[in-house]
């Protein structure tokens, strides 16, 4: 009785009241992402969704998708505000230039972003059914909704609604048949199926979705705990790897004039000895160093390039993140600068590069249809690059001496599911150098780890992640984490690599049976609404 007064209120609210109600149930959603990964209390801001639409009522059709669009709007929002608020840390690294832009990024953002559940639950109302049929619509909407975020004007898939239930292991293996945005689907239908005991006719009948819903969860259980082996993965012979973490903070000490300072603590930090019994960069074969490391152009510095040559034993690799400079082209006064992934050999020459493809709006360029306004207004990317960073012509693995082929994947190009593999054939593992100093001590940094651990699911690929001021990570074809350095420490972090699981079917087939659970779900609720 008590589950359906609690209905009858938010069903019956309207007004401010009602903005209200959306806006925390939508931010309730936050305390199932990371880093806290309440992972059951995805029911409270899918269920009263569901209740939500039910009080979006009006005259007309057009009325009733108004209603529901607004509500969706103001949980969508609640949801972006309480889970991107961390963005806000960007803005005060350099504060005399960005400070007072922070709304645009802690309030403008999450406002803009829940334009896509606010086009959902306006279309779920459009089509909306009585009983549980109505569960079914309301994942399929959002699901959508989430499809698309991830994909309009460049995408942005950060905190989709399956990320929910990705902090369960065993829960996280279904995206290595369905991908994210299938287990967006399931989660929003889990989540939601409650929404029916408050509203459902008195009796056994109304229990049937939460109790199918309970089966579902239990087979998704089920399927992960079979999915992951009870022993540590297999490992690649010969190979040692350590991870350099050097936490140099993001701020205007990160400037060339400090460059050989840099230097000199990122060549003495990864000679670092871990325990009596190591010596160092001696013992490793493949050194690893984050995102733009230097404040400088490594190729155009040879006493860098010198200095690392002495560093690195024979036959011992660097793979570093650096600014790269490209060909000047005919009518250009500057050279393209590419965010790369440069490989340096124990001689200290750049024997491989990969070029970052999907750049950050705002972060790394500014979108050609809005840099002239937002210059005019005082603001500039983040990045100290004069005109921004260029994009990567396309994805390709990156040949490094003793690895098998890798996949790189600098910062956010590895939240992208689907987006992460290279041309040719599939590599060996997953390589993600970030620099998420930028956002200090907040969820941001365990909610990118989560992300990039999902890519390593998905892929059956295991990924080896190297961040400024962390969190690196070795995480296996099954998204368990061997080894990790924690948020805000430096250190070295010294590793065996974990060998590929086989190819999984979203690896093969990429959304396809996410296109395959949305139809079968329109189905199931077409069938239910004729009943």
């Amino acid at each position: 009785m008590r589950f359906a007064a609690l209905a009858d209120r938010v069903i019956l609210a309207w007004g401010w009241p009602k903005r209200l109600i959306a806006l925390i149930a939508g931010a309730s959603g936050a305390l199932a992402l990371p880093p806290l990964d309440l992972w059951p209390l995805i029911v409270v801001p899918m269920t009263i969704a569901v209740w939500l639409i039910d009080g979006a009522v009006g005259t007309s059709r057009g009325a009733r998708f108004r209603a529901a669009m607004a509500a969706g709007w103001w949980w969508g929002f609640g949801f972006f505000l309480a889970g991107l608020w961390w963005l806000g840390a960007a803005f005060l690294v350099e504060a005399d230039k960005f400070a007072w832009a922070m709304p645009l990024g802690v309030i403008a953002l999450p406002a803009f972003l829940a334009v896509f559940p606010a086009l959902a639950f306006g279309t779920a109302r459009l089509v909306w059914p009585h009983g549980s049929g109505r569960i079914l619509i309301l994942a399929v909407a959002l699901a959508l909704s989430e499809w698309l975020r991830g994909h309009v004007l460049t995408g942005f898939p950060w905190n989709v609604y399956g990320m929910m239930l990705a902090g369960q292991p065993w829960i996280a293996q279904f995206a290595s048949v369905t991908g994210l945005y299938g287990l967006t689907l399931v989660a929003v239908a889990l989540g939601a199926a409650p929404a029916v005991l408050g509203t459902g006719k008195p009796g056994p009948e109304r229990w049937q979705a939460p109790v199918l819903a309970l089966a579902v969860l239990c087979g998704l259980l089920g399927f992960g705990a079979w999915r992951i082996p009870s022993a540590p993965s297999p490992t690649v012979p010969g190979v040692k790897l350590r991870l350099m973490q050097p936490n140099l903070p993001q701020d205007a000490k990160f400037n060339p004039r400090n460059g050989e300072a840099i230097l000199n603590r990122y060549l003495a930090l990864s000679d670092r000895a871990t325990s009596p019994t190591t010596l160092g960069v001696q013992d490793v074969t493949h050194l690893i160093w984050p995102e733009s490391a230097f404040p400088f152009l490594l190729g155009r510095t040879p006493g860098a390039l010198s200095r690392i040559a002495a560093l690195l034993p024979p036959n011992t690799t660097l793979i570093t993140g650096a600014a790269r400079a490209g060909e000047t082209l005919p009518g250009e006064s500057r050279p393209p600068i590419f965010n790369s992934v440069q490989v340096v050999d124990d001689q200290g020459v750049i024997v491989a590069s990969y070029d970052k493809v999907h750049l950050v709006p705002f972060g790394e360029y500014l979108p050609a249809f809005l840099e002239t306004l937002i210059r005019s207004v005082g603001l500039s990317e983040f990045v100290a690059i004069p005109g921004g960073f260029t994009a990567g012509a396309r994805r390709t693995p990156l040949a490094v001496r003793g690895l098998p082929p890798v996949a790189s994947l600098i910062c956010y190009e590895a939240v992208f599911p689907g987006e992460v593999m290279p041309q040719g054939p599939r590599p060996g593992f997953m390589l993600n150098l970030t620099n998420d100093g930028w956002f200090g001590q907040t969820s941001g940094p365990y909610q990118h780890l989560a992300q990039a651990r999902l890519r390593a699911v998905e892929q059956g690929l295991p990924l080896v992640r190297v961040a400024n001021t962390g969190i690196s990570a070795v995480i296996d074809a099954y998204g368990r984490i061997t080894g990790s350095l924690p948020l805000g420490t430096e250190g070295v972090l010294d590793s065996a690599l974990p060998s590929h699981a086989s190819v999984t079917p979203y690896a093969q087939l990429g959304d396809v049976f996410f296109a395959g659970l949305v139809v079968i779900f329109l189905l199931v609720s077409r069938l239910r609404r004729s009943k």
